[in-house]
């Protein structure tokens, strides 16, 4: 496949490298890859000829890698209000999920995709639903977006309904074919992650039969761990031990793992995550609507956790936006540290190069740096609020919002361009917003 060649000239570039470099002058893409990041006047004469983009000192950064989303959520915002966690999954969650077809599935990660992209995310970790994961795969085929997905996994629990309980066989071998189908696909855009949804509906064998399969093929291993007091008492008290404890002996912890949340963590847990390289993602808006608490994450990042960031899933805070995302994990940790704890740079790394790291693809993504993708975003800087600062970090973080997003590129292809979607991702808002509506009544209509 041929990937597109151009230049963006005139940028604002926050280049998120080792040395977080800001420089105005031109970014060149030479089949969907990164060529040249530099000053206009020394562009090596073999690029002079690509087509330019004229910036007009736009910032021009990484794509935000969101690395905790539910796709297969997005057709049920504002759905399941003021509840907290298990009450949110038992009574409203898990019987929508169980409700979906293979042509709801589509258009929940349609919507989903639509707004990530708008927002500037370019890569996700995405966890499914039980059935008819195929579905999420084609969208994010035909899309363009990149990522990492998988089906979830649920074969036990006495408050998991029918629709989604599962034997641990069936759970097994359908998430195993979807590997082997989907791993690598479209030149490594996009992979797989085995999703064991919790362990509270996950058997023992399961998560070790994960654990094993991930080891010996490379596959991720997506999960939810630590999220709310309740969830963390009831491991204790049928278990004995913690929950990060549980999946470490259990075999879950390690530099291919990705645990969302991490908000009810100790010492002993926060060591086992540090030693073992697992990932803690952080989702400050679900965890706040949720009831769940604030994660501590700078003492994570201090004790060495790489920690990203992913927004989970609309109904559990009611938007995919990476900004409001950053913003907040900004601002929260503010109480518990002070005002300086958790400065903007480090948040934006969070949403690029930690995210990148946690999924794998630190080498592809995460920076502006010659060889690597092009999953570029553009940010409108002729509007106040990014205007007018000495510190882009600081801008981007404290005062972007998703409409400034104006052009968006995955390995240099144009997903968004002037804060519309692009024919290539065949997403058409007026068309979603039509079928997902009469999509959400009809699903709507089999609980009542």
């Amino acid at each position: 496949m041929t990937h597109p060649s151009f230049r963006l000239v005139d940028a604002t570039l926050v280049t998120m490298d080792d040395d977080d470099h800001i420089l105005r002058g031109t970014l060149a893409v030479l089949g969907g890859r990164i060529a040249y990041v530099g000053a206009d006047d020394t562009l090596p004469d073999e690029l002079a000829h690509l087509p330019p983009i004229r910036c007009g000192g736009d910032y021009v950064l990484p794509g935000f890698v969101q690395a905790h989303i539910h796709l297969c959520q997005t057709l049920f915002r504002h759905e399941a209000e003021s509840r907290p966690l298990l009450a949110w999954l038992r009574e409203r969650i898990w019987p929508l999920e169980g409700s979906h077809t293979p042509e709801t599935l589509a258009l929940s990660a349609e919507l989903g995709v639509l707004e990530l992209l708008r927002g500037g995310t370019t890569c996700l970790l995405d966890m499914g639903t039980v059935h008819h994961q195929e579905a999420v795969f084609e969208v994010a085929r035909r899309t363009g977006i990149r990522g990492a997905f998988g089906k979830a996994m649920m074969d036990v629990g006495d408050e998991v309904p029918d629709t989604l309980r599962e034997t641990t066989a069936e759970s097994l071998d359908e998430s195993i074919a979807l590997a082997r189908r989907w791993h690598g696909a479209e030149e490594d855009r996009i992979r797989y992650a085995f999703a064991p949804r919790f362990v509270l509906s996950c058997s023992d064998d399961l998560q070790r039969e994960v654990a094993r399969h991930s080891a010996e093929q490379g596959w991720l291993i997506h999960t939810h761990a630590s999220e709310h007091a309740e969830e963390v008492a009831f491991i204790e008290s049928t278990r004995g031990m913690r929950n990060v404890t549980l999946l470490h002996e259990l075999g879950l912890c390690g530099p291919r793992s990705v645990f969302a949340h991490g908000v009810q963590l100790d010492d002993h847990e926060r060591h086992l995550l540090r030693e073992s390289a697992t990932t803690i993602c952080h989702c400050p808006s679900s965890n706040l609507k949720l009831g769940s608490g604030i994660a501590d994450v700078l003492t994570l990042l201090r004790q060495g956790v790489n920690v990203a960031l992913g927004a989970d899933g609309a109904p559990c805070n009611n938007g995919l936006d990476a900004f409001t995302e950053m913003r907040l994990a900004h601002l929260l940790q503010g109480p518990r540290h002070g005002a300086e704890a958790l400065n903007a740079r480090r948040v934006l790394h969070m949403a690029t190069r930690a995210g990148a790291r946690a999924l794998g693809w630190e080498d592809r993504i995460g920076s502006l740096e010659v060889g690597k993708d092009a999953d570029l975003v553009r940010l409108d800087r002729s509007d106040p609020r990014l205007g007018l600062g000495s510190d882009p970090f600081t801008e981007i973080v404290c005062a972007g919002v998703r409409d400034l997003v104006r052009d968006v590129w995955v390995r240099g292809e144009q997903l968004v361009a002037d804060r519309a979607p692009t024919a290539a991702t065949g997403l058409d808002p007026a068309r979603l917003l039509a079928e997902g509506s009469r999509a959400l009544r009809g699903m709507l209509d089999t609980l009542d």
